[in-house]
């Protein structure tokens, strides 16, 4: 799952995979501002076959949490 995200982010938001580590955060290390956090979010929701909430898109700091959100949307 975290492979599928990281290539996810890889090729919709132009990141280096090697930038994007669990702690890393989304605005101030990978430089995600609010309009390519929603881009990602719909290409998760395409591809990971998801659906990510305004609310909890807003609640999103860190890649790890990325991976937890989809982790537990996949589960359910």
């Amino acid at each position: 799952m975290i492979n599928d995200i990281k290539r996810i982010m890889v090729e919709t938001l132009n990141l280096n995979e090697e930038q994007i580590k669990p702690e890393s955060n989304l605005k101030e290390d990978l430089e995600i501002d609010s309009l390519a956090a929603v881009e990602l979010a719909l290409e998760l929701e395409t591809e990971l076959g998801i659906r990510i909430e305004d609310e909890e898109l807003a609640k999103l700091i860190t890649f790890q949490d990325i991976v937890d959100i989809v982790t537990s949307k996949k589960e359910q």
